[in-house]
């Protein structure tokens, strides 16, 4: 599937740069560049694109998050690239429906990985984002989790870690509630994801 990107950076330069990264990425096509969040909107309505890569800072008119709040909807998914790492501009962005957030000093293939996988409906952050975002999980709870992933039981688990069954279950609860999974299958995929697991 080829993933239809529309571009959101008030620098030319860097929309040009990121156009020619783009151009030799499989599977990307480059639809329409905007400069500011208003003309990002219009865009996104009219062009319909499967990504919206869009910057935070976007000088005079709205900022990237305002934009990404009126753009983020089914079917079209909004990608923060920016140079801000703040805890402050993490969690606007995300809250405003980011469907992932990446730094610009990533590598290209973290960008075209992070596109594509933003376009699936996964969330894509960017290493530094995700250990600031990362759920809290105990040095218990990442044993379990590897054990989970090694497709163990709770009785197998709780046998492993010599632990009791209880323990286990009590901690699974714990697992699920911090990654926000309620199956088993579910936690092994998010940690995946999340990097979670070695």
């Amino acid at each position: 599937m080829t993933v239809r990107l529309l571009l959101c950076d008030d620098h030319a330069v860097v929309r040009a740069g990121l156009r020619a990264l783009l151009g030799s990425a499989p599977g990307i096509e480059v639809v329409g560049e905007a400069g500011s969040g208003e003309e990002a909107v219009a865009m996104a309505a009219k062009l319909r694109p499967d990504v919206v890569l869009m910057d935070l800072q976007l000088g005079a008119g709205i900022d990237g998050a305002e934009a990404t709040r009126r753009i983020a909807a089914p079917g079209v998914r909004v990608l923060v690239l920016t140079t801000y790492d703040t805890d402050a501009d993490i969690t606007r962005a995300i809250d405003a429906g980011a469907a992932g957030y990446l730094l610009k000093a990533e590598r290209p293939e973290e960008l075209f990985a992070a596109i594509h996988a933003a376009a699936e409906g996964r969330t894509a952050l960017s290493r530094v984002v995700h250990r600031r975002r990362a759920p809290a999980l105990t040095d218990r709870e990442l044993d379990i989790l590897g054990q989970l992933a090694r497709g163990l039981g709770n009785r197998e688990i709780a046998r492993a870690l010599f632990i009791s069954e209880a323990t286990v279950k009590t901690h699974l609860g714990r697992i699920y509630s911090k990654l926000g999974v309620d199956t088993r299958a579910g936690a092994v995929a998010v940690a995946k994801e999340q990097r979670l697991l070695p």
